[in-house]
C-alpha cells in the first residue's frame, strides 16, 4: 500500500472511531445528578418553551393535556365511588422548580375553576375548591354514577399574560353503563327556568351564542352576577372532551350590559361536530345550570340544529344555593 493510501486509510479509522465514540455518548446521555423527578419537570419546561416560541402550531383546545406551557396539573384524588361525597385533592405543578403554584392572577371572581364532566357529558360540576398555603387545593364532590370522568382545571399563574386549561382523568368507581349523547337542542329546562338558545357554534371566526332566560313564561330581567357576568359558560367537544372557556359579551356594571333575559357569548369552535353547552346563571340567590347539545359546523356555514328547538326530556339541569359547586344532574350535587 502506498503512502497516500495508508494516510487515508488512518483518518478514516480514526473517523470511525470518533463517530462511534459520539454515538455511544448520545445514546448514554449526559451525567448528571439531577434526580429523575427533577430531569422530568426540567425537561418538559424546554419542551413547552419550545413550543411557545412560535414555530407556527395552532393551539390545541384546553383540556387535553396534563402538561402545558410549564404547568402540569397533579390530581392526587385519581379514584372515588359513585353516590359517595368524598374529597377531591390536586395541585398545579411548575415544571421548572416541581415545585406548587402558589400564586394565582383571579379571573371572573376566582384564582381557579374546577370543572368536572363525565366521558358521556350527562354529568357536569362546576366546583369552587379552595387552597392551602403550600398549593394544595381541595374541595368536596359527590357523582352520580361511575364511570370516567375529565377533571379540568382553569387558571392563570400570576404574571402570565394568559390563562390555560389543563386535564385529567378521574375514575368514578361503581357500575357504570354509558349514556348516550342526549339529543341535539335550542331549548332547555331546569328547576322551573326555561333556557333557549339563539345562534349557532362555529368553527373559523365563529360567532355570537345568546342563551334568553325565562321563568314561568315571562322573561327573566335581574339575572344576578355570577363568577363577574350574568352567566358562565363552559362548552366540551363530544369524545375527547377538548375545553372551551367561552368569554360573556359585557359585565355587570359596565352601562350596557342587561341583567337579563338574554346572557351573550362569543364562542369558536376549534372542529365541527357535537358540543354540550353548560351555561351557570344566578337567580333568587341561587345557581342553575342549564345544558344543550349543540352541532358545529364550519365558518359562515355552519350546520344548522338537527331536531332543535325542543326541550330535554330528563330536563337536565340542577339548582342549589351559591357558594359550593353545582353541577348539570338533579342528584349527586354538592353543597
Amino acid at each position: 500500500m502506498n503512502t497516500g493510501l495508508k494516510i487515508t486509510a488512518f483518518a478514516a479509522a480514526v473517523a470511525a472511531t470518533f463517530g462511534t465514540a459520539y454515538g455511544v455518548g448520545k445514546g448514554v446521555g449526559p451525567v448528571t445528578d439531577r434526580t429523575p423527578a427533577a430531569q422530568h419537570h426540567e425537561e418538559a419546561a424546554q419542551h413547552d418553551e419550545e413550543k411557545g416560541a412560535g414555530h407556527g402550531e395552532e393551539t390545541a383546545p384546553g383540556g387535553l393535556q396534563i402538561s402545558e406551557r410549564g404547568y402540569t396539573l397533579d390530581l392526587r384524588t385519581s379514584r372515588i365511588e359513585a353516590a359517595r361525597r368524598d374529597t377531591l385533592r390536586f395541585a398545579v405543578v411548575k415544571d421548572s422548580t416541581g415545585g406548587n403554584v402558589t400564586a394565582y392572577e383571579k379571573e371572573h371572581d376566582k384564582e381557579l375553576h374546577l370543572i368536572v364532566a363525565s366521558r358521556d357529558l350527562t354529568t357536569y360540576r362546576h366546583l369552587h375548591p379552595t387552597r392551602a398555603a403550600d398549593g394544595t387545593w381541595s374541595t368536596p364532590v359527590e357523582l352520580p354514577e361511575a364511570g370516567g370522568y375529565r377533571v379540568f382545571a382553569d387558571f392563570r399563574p400570576e404574571g402570565a399574560k394568559e390563562g390555560l386549561t389543563l386535564g385529567a382523568d378521574l375514575a368514578v368507581a361503581g357500575d357504570s353503563e354509558p349514556k348516550k349523547l342526549p339529543a341535539p337542542s335550542t331549548t332547555a329546562k331546569v328547576d322551573g327556568y326555561d333556557v333557549t338558545l339563539k345562534g349557532e357554534l362555529k368553527t373559523g371566526a365563529g360567532g355570537d351564542l345568546t342563551l334568553n332566560v325565562a321563568k314561568n313564561g315571562k322573561p327573566v330581567t335581574d339575572l344576578q352576577p355570577y363568577l363577574g357576568a350574568y352567566g358562565h359558560l363552559v362548552a366540551l367537544r363530544s369524545g375527547d372532551l377538548a375545553y372551551l372557556h367561552v368569554h360573556p359579551n359585557g359585565e355587570p356594571g359596565d352601562g350596557r350590559t342587561k341583567a337579563g333575559p338574554g346572557v351573550s357569548f362569543m364562542a369558536t369552535a376549534p372542529s365541527a361536530g357535537a358540543y354540550r353547552l353548560f351555561l351557570d346563571f344566578k337567580h333568587e340567590g341561587k345557581v342553575r345550570t342549564a345544558a344543550f347539545t349543540v352541532h358545529a359546523g364550519g365558518g359562515e356555514h355552519g350546520e344548522k340544529e338537527d331536531g332543535g328547538g325542543h326541550a330535554e326530556k330528563d330536563g337536565r339541569g340542577h339548582a342549589e344555593k351559591d357558594g359550593g359547586g353545582h353541577g348539570a344532574k338533579s342528584d349527586g350535587h354538592q353543597h
